[in-house]
């Protein structure tokens, strides 16, 4: 891991183009929000909180395999989001 600057601009872009991806498909479907385009942007603001809340721990034994788990963490929630706005 390179810095804590970047997992969370990481953080910060993966997920900002997730929700991004959903308004797309919001304007080139229905045209208006829905219930499940709401929830999918909710989970992802969520997860978002959650990521930064754990890089910004002070108390973590060791740094580099905590900032590793985060960044996986970070790319399992990105896959389960974009297979949720697949199936939409």
């Amino acid at each position: 891991m390179a810095s804590v600057r970047n997992l969370k601009k990481d953080i910060n872009y993966v997920l900002g183009d997730i929700i991004e991806a959903v308004y797309i498909c919001e304007m080139t479907g229905a045209g208006k929000p829905t219930e499940a385009t709401n929830a999918i942007i909710d989970e992802a603001i969520s997860s978002f909180d959650a990521l930064i809340t754990k890089v910004n721990a002070k108390n973590v034994e060791n740094n580099k395999a905590h900032f590793k788990q985060i960044n996986e963490e970070l790319e399992q929630t990105a896959n389960q989001l974009v297979a949720k706005i697949n199936a939409l």
